[in-house]
């Protein structure tokens, strides 16, 4: 069986997915990217394949209460220049999983994640000020935009990891804090309900599983709320700072598993 049914877990265990619930409503509305600590307790909790099923009705609650937040500062421009080198990604993702075991699907992403945050912190150090991101149109930022983007699609598929791959994208392209996560939450709104088929196809989501998530949705609204409140009160420096942080910390939790 690959789905995870509400009657499988113990109080302690469900007591962990709640709090990595709470954990991705505020993701969702302050920190992205911190969600890969959710995707980390998800998959200790549950059987690796099935925590995807799982996790992912729980993300698109958190995607819908951040686009009720910030759809006012959505940069419809880059979603446009992202969503088709995501959908080779996601494309990509689902051949990845009807072969790879979970071991290689936690190192790639892992390593992937760690070496782009390598690469961000590396580019902010060397650059100037940052581009607009109505600026990002040269040759060099289309390339950049569908390389995020496929390997976006990728991680987010295999593994509900694309969050900190888009963070750091949005991070290079100079996005401020609003912007930022109002381009972010409808990203992964449309990305997220597009993946549902294709986990219903690999057998990682059925209507067992969804009476688990539709406990654990109750827990995201409360840290969404908190993120909300969280986020004027973060400076710039800083929240980029915990974004790059959030994808290390993803990133090790992935590899040393």
């Amino acid at each position: 069986m690959n789905t995870m049914t509400l009657w499988h877990l113990s109080g302690w265990q469900f007591a962990a997915l709640a709090a990595a619930a709470l954990l991705v409503g505020f993701s969702k509305t302050a920190v992205s990217g911190a969600n890969t600590v959710s995707l980390a307790v998800f998959a200790a909790v549950l059987p690796a394949r099935a925590s995807t099923g799982v996790l992912l009705p729980v993300l698109i609650a958190g995607d819908l209460l951040a686009v009720a937040t910030y759809r006012r500062h959505a940069h419809w421009p880059t979603l446009w220049r992202l969503f088709p080198a995501v959908a080779v990604g996601v494309v990509a993702g689902t051949l990845f999983l009807v072969w790879a075991d979970d071991g290689v699907v936690r190192t790639s992403i892992g390593a992937i994640l760690l070496l782009m945050a390598g690469v961000t912190v590396w580019r902010r150090r060397t650059a100037g000020t940052p581009q607009a991101p109505d600026a990002v149109t040269t040759r060099a930022g289309r390339v950049k935009a569908r390389s995020y983007g496929v390997l976006g699609g990728f991680t987010t598929m295999v593994a509900n990891a694309g969050g900190p791959v888009m963070s750091l994208y949005l991070l290079s392209t100079g996005f401020r804090k609003l912007g930022f996560l109002g381009t972010s939450a409808f990203f992964f709104l449309i990305v997220n309900v597009s993946k549902v088929p294709f986990s219903v196809g690999l057998g990682l989501m059925d209507r067992r599983s969804l009476l688990l998530d539709a406990a654990l949705a109750v827990f995201v609204v409360p840290g969404a709320l908190f993120g909300k409140w969280a986020v004027p009160r973060i400076n710039q420096r800083l929240f980029e700072q915990l974004v790059i942080a959030a994808t290390v910390v993803g990133g090790l939790q992935l590899l040393l598993r």
